[in-house]
């Protein structure tokens, strides 16, 4: 619920609370945290979408550009995630929280 909260108010973000709370609460190993977050995630986003579509202006012409661009990266994100090791991915996952919380703070 927190996470959909968030997916619905910042357009994303849920991912950011599902990967660690799947691994610390759940005990779920890092590589199957980032897998299922990306499946729960695509059923939030699509419920923001129609509630976005009710009150804000969309471009459609950008939602195609960066929807083609994020569909090609997530195939081959998706492709990597196996060869990586479990070690290393949760701490590129980290260093992108801590990139995106800078990012955020300046």
């Amino acid at each position: 619920m927190i996470a959909g909260f968030f997916n619905g108010l910042f357009g994303s973000g849920g991912g950011s609370i599902l990967v660690p709370s799947l691994e610390r609460f759940l005990k779920m190993e890092e590589h199957k945290a980032h897998s299922t977050t990306i499946a729960i995630i695509l059923p939030l986003s699509i419920v923001s979408i129609f509630i976005y579509f009710n009150g804000i202006d969309i471009d459609i012409k950008q939602v195609i550009v960066v929807s083609l661009g994020g569909i090609l990266g997530g195939f081959i994100g998706a492709k990597y995630l196996k060869k990586i090791p479990a070690k290393w991915l949760h701490k590129i996952f980290g260093i992108f929280m801590l990139l995106g919380a800078w990012r955020l703070i300046l």
